[in-house]
């Protein structure tokens, strides 16, 4: 069962970014606060136009979007996850198992 709903608004990721909690790994960020017992999470992903065409963020958004997929059912429910790309890593070197790796170390961080 999908237990995760995706941050739309503008104000949702400014509270979750002012108000989460901040953790890094090497391509990406994460903010993430900790909500009420809600029996999902919602998950928001953002990429700086600055970074790359429109072509290469989409393609970044749906391998983080799939990595985050295979952790979902680890990930306990009530939470709001900002991820972001950092500016100064290169997208032609994003891969799936490094983006892996690394929301694996940020939740077991969280």
């Amino acid at each position: 069962m999908k237990k995760t709903k995706m941050l739309k608004k503008n104000y949702e990721f400014k509270e979750v970014l002012s108000r989460g909690k901040y953790y890094s790994g090497e391509n990406i960020e994460a903010f993430i606060k900790k909500t009420d017992n809600l029996k999902y999470n919602f998950l928001g992903i953002a990429i700086s136009s600055k970074v790359a065409k429109a072509v290469k963020r989409n393609y970044i958004k749906r391998l983080i979007r799939e990595c985050y997929r295979s952790f979902e059912e680890e990930i306990s429910t009530g939470n709001r996850i900002v991820i972001l790309w950092k500016k100064k890593k290169d997208v032609k070197k994003a891969s799936f198992s490094g983006i892996k790796e690394d929301i694996r170390m940020i939740f077991d961080k969280a």
